[in-house]
């Protein structure tokens, strides 16, 4: 009986640790969501304020100027593939403007979306596309590939990223799922037998 009773309480005592690791790691992936957004929303922050970054220079203050040098740049730099050049001088340089006010604006709202936990899928994907177009540019260091690196960790997490946030709160989560198999549910499925019947 004693015997018995020393391995019940061990199971619980395990099971309350895994659910206990489980709210660590949980809280651990809600934090790194923050953090991203954090990063994200900081970026568009300097840019439209000036303060920090490379140049000091508000991009809406100076409009065009700063974009324009940057992606001059990066068409002379070897490490740029041909075809993103290409895009820069039919696309982007023809499109500065834009881009010059969309960009920091894009990046704030990033940012407050990742924060709340708002469309945080369409969130982090976007983040990933203008990443590649910041690392197609030429431009590699710790901190794009930090958050780039901290998006695909996020991705790879898919279900504790809702937790603690709006798309959790309204229901939401779900829409944005990467799960491929949506057959999980018992009444959809169609037993093996019948199949081969």
């Amino acid at each position: 009986m004693m015997q018995n009773e020393v391995v019940s309480k061990d199971i619980f005592h395990t099971t309350d640790q895994n659910k206990l690791g489980k709210k660590v790691f949980q809280s651990l992936v809600v934090l790194m969501r923050i953090l991203f957004g954090l990063g994200w929303l900081l970026a568009g922050v300097t840019k439209i304020l000036g303060k920090g970054g490379s140049t000091g220079h508000s991009w809406f203050a100076q409009p065009g100027v700063f974009l324009s040098d940057y992606l001059v740049t990066a068409l002379d730099k070897p490490n740029v593939p041909d075809f993103y050049k290409f895009l820069i001088e039919e696309v982007a340089l023809k499109h500065v403007m834009g881009l010059n006010y969309s960009i920091p604006i894009v990046q704030m709202m990033l940012g407050l979306f990742l924060i709340a936990g708002f469309m945080i899928l369409p969130s982090i994907l976007t983040c990933l596309f203008m990443h590649i177009n910041f690392l197609l540019s030429g431009n590699i260091n710790v901190m794009s590939l930090t958050l780039y690196t901290s998006a695909f960790c996020l991705l790879l997490r898919e279900r504790q990223i809702y937790s603690l946030s709006l798309d959790q709160y309204f229901k939401i989560d779900h829409l944005f799922s990467l799960t491929i198999n949506r057959l999980r549910d018992t009444k959809f499925r169609v037993p093996l037998k019948k199949l081969w019947n």
